[in-house]
């Protein structure tokens, strides 16, 4: 069994040609991409987001094995959910990546193997195409994950941070996420730079406690939180913002935006 988009032709173009297409005119060409441990994507439709992604994506070398980490907005399987299953994207398969995923799933009393948490979720579907137009040979692990506690956080980290330094080859993670909902552009701001300076500070701590205390509206915040403890556990030292923007820059609606944010950790 394969799984099967569930936002083509919503979010971004079901055809393969229109979808390169547009990711091309996102991923800038001739920007020296550096190697990373990890960043952080919005993951809106291409109109709202698109660039922010792109940008980001573009900065950083994909390897063929990525780890996704995203939001469970559906509220369908378990809360750490992993899925097994390759991906039938309008690019083209994308297999799951046995290997590393085997030993995360060997070694975890937290993360599970649950296809049924990835069946209609949209958080991890929206990055592929990303990867896959910037690396031919992708293998993915994808996670989705609901609200757990920062303890729980640690423990699904330290498990991925053991997979990631058992493994042969690079690994990046992908945490997928927006930022603040449905605010005015003033108010979404200064929310989303006060978590913003914490991820650049490398603290999960203090960027969950952030989030969480503030009632800011990051729906990523768990897998940020995990993705972060996992680039510091594998010996990450620096992050980049590399753009933020909100809805209301294509929308004109100010009122009532999103926010985008891309972050590179090295």
């Amino acid at each position: 069994m394969a799984r099967l988009p569930v936002v083509a032709d919503k979010f971004y173009p079901g055809d393969p040609t229109a979808l390169r297409k547009q990711i091309a005119e996102y991923v800038s060409p001739g920007v020296t991409r550096q190697k990373a441990a990890a960043v952080l994507v919005p993951h809106a439709g291409y109109i709202y987001s698109g660039r922010v992604a792109g940008e980001t994506f573009g900065r950083v070398e994909i390897p063929e094995t990525v780890i996704l980490i995203g939001p469970n907005h559906q509220g369908y399987g378990a809360s750490v959910a992993l899925g097994t299953e390759d991906w039938a994207m309008p690019m083209g398969s994308v297999p799951f990546a046995v290997d590393i995923a085997a030993t995360v799933l060997q070694n975890s009393s937290v993360i599970v193997s649950d296809n049924t948490a990835h069946q209609y979720e949209h958080s991890l579907e929206v990055e592929v195409p990303f990867l896959q137009f910037m690396q031919p040979n992708l293998s993915i692990v994808p996670l989705v994950v609901s609200h757990i506690s920062f303890k729980k956080c640690q423990e699904v980290a330290r498990e991925l941070a053991l997979a990631v330094k058992r493994y042969s080859g690079p690994v990046l993670l992908v945490a997928s996420t927006d930022m603040t909902h449905y605010e005015s552009r003033e108010d979404a701001a200064v929310k989303d730079h006060l978590a913003l300076q914490y991820l650049l500070k490398l603290d999960p701590e203090g960027l969950y406690n952030t989030v969480v205390s503030n009632q800011i509206s990051m729906c990523g915040i768990i897998p940020a939180t995990i993705t972060l403890l996992v680039a510091l556990a594998t010996g990450s030292t620096r992050a980049e913002l590399v753009c933020y923007t909100d809805s209301g820059e294509v929308s004109g609606d100010t009122n009532q935006v999103v926010g985008y944010a891309g972050v590179v950790i090295n």
